[in-house]
Formats: C-alpha cells, sequence, structure tokens
C-alpha cells in the first residue's frame, strides 16, 4: 500500500481567500476526525493557515462537505463563521452544483438517469440500492454520462440530484459500472494507493461573502489510468 496523504507542506489549495479554501484531497485524507484517530484533513488545513499566516491561538475552520476516505478531489472548507452558515445554506438548498468524474466498468448504456431508494447499514458502513422505497431508504437520483473510453474501463462523468451515503459507487455498482478499485462495491481487486478512481471534479457556487460566481476545477491524481483521461 503506498498512499501519499495530505500534510500542511504537501497540501494542494486550489482556491484560498479570507472567508473560504478549496483543497485538492488525496486518497487516504479524511475530512474530519473519526474513530481510526487519523489526522483529519481539516486539522491539516488549520495548521497550514496558521504557519502561512503566523496566526497565534486557535485557527477557526468549518467543514462544508465531505468525501469518502479513498475518494479524491475538491473539499471546501470556511475560514470564518460568517462564511460557513451561508455554505451549508447553499448546499442544503442544493445552489452548489457538484461534477464528479469516475473510471468504471464499462455499463450497458453511455449515459442514463439512475434513481433508487438507498439504505445505510451502518455497521458495515455500506449502502444497498433498492429499485422500490423500503423501511428507512432515501430516495437516490444521479445522472452520468460517457466522456470517454479506455481499454477496460469508461469515464464517466456524475451529477447528482441527491447526496446520500456511497450513492455514486452504490448506484454505478447496482448497474455494473463498478468504480475501479471499489472493494467494497464488488470490485474485483483493490488499488495498490487503496484509492478507488473516483473525484471530485468541479464545484460550482457563489461566494458567501463576495456574491461571485466561483469555479474549482480538481486536476486529476497522477496515476496512468487517470492521466490517460486528461484529453
Amino acid at each position: 500500500m503506498n498512499k501519499i496523504t495530505s500534510n500542511k507542506k504537501n497540501l494542494q489549495v486550489l482556491f484560498e481567500d479570507n472567508h473560504i479554501i478549496v483543497i485538492n484531497k488525496r486518497a487516504g485524507d479524511i475530512v474530519q476526525g473519526d474513530k481510526t484517530g487519523d489526522k483529519p484533513l481539516s486539522d491539516i488545513v488549520k495548521e497550514y493557515i496558521k504557519d502561512k499566516y503566523n496566526k497565534p491561538g486557535n485557527v477557526y475552520l468549518g467543514v462544508v462537505h465531505r468525501l469518502d476516505r479513498p475518494t479524491t478531489g475538491i473539499v471546501l472548507f470556511a475560514k470564518t463563521s460568517k462564511a460557513l452558515p451561508r455554505l451549508n445554506k447553499l448546499f442544503s438548498e442544493k445552489k452548489a452544483h457538484k461534477t464528479y468524474w469516475a473510471i468504471t466498468e464499462q455499463p450497458k448504456k453511455e449515459n442514463d438517469s439512475l434513481i433508487h431508494w438507498l439504505k445505510k447499514n451502518t455497521k458495515t458502513n455500506k449502502s444497498t440500492a433498492h429499485k422500490k422505497e423500503i423501511e428507512g431508504s432515501k430516495k437516490a437520483i444521479l445522472h452520468y454520462k460517457l466522456l470517454k473510453k479506455l481499454n477496460k474501463y469508461s469515464l464517466l462523468e456524475i451529477n447528482l440530484e441527491t447526496g446520500r451515503h456511497h450513492q455514486i459507487r452504490c448506484q454505478l455498482s447496482t448497474i455494473g459500472a463498478i468504480i475501479k478499485g471499489d472493494l467494497k462495491y464488488g470490485a474485483k481487486r483493490s488499488n495498490k494507493d487503496a484509492s478507488i478512481h473516483l473525484h471530485a471534479r468541479k464545484l460550482e457556487f457563489i461566494h458567501p461573502v463576495k456574491k461571485i460566481p466561483i469555479v474549482i476545477i480538481a486536476p486529476l491524481p497522477l496515476d496512468n489510468l487517470w492521466q490517460a483521461c486528461k484529453n
């Protein structure tokens, strides 16, 4: 296993101003602290801010949204208590638009909209997809399109209408378009760095304070398969 997780010196900052900071998350980073006790990305970003601006005392940082540990791509944080509730409102009202890229096994259709009811199992930390609503399930909707055919895989672009637990991983797996490296959802083998080939590629939103449009695109990871998707 060859993980290159973030630290305050190698942090990939995509955008930063007085109110927000956007990071290109590496596979293996956890956004917030969990039961593993591993240092979360939020703490690393605080260290980066403290060092860069010579800040005394505690650094404020608000977590707006999360990405699964093995995924890569855009994570947005609030640097001020003014920005955080406004960003939370943008996300809850679905006014922040996220676009994902995934390298998957070949789907039967090049473009499709998927509707399932997902139920999360907290013991296994896994979701299952159902065609009809069952007790404890939540409706999940996503849209995907084929961007490029690779030798054994497909590059898909995914847009979510809902934000459910492991939604992209679970729904794509259900139609046989299993994400490369995603053992939890049916991949035959893992990736060497314990990543899965799911990348939060683009984020579009209105700045919470300046009220101007912001568009962020996260560079792809450096492995050969991702790099083959560049053009």
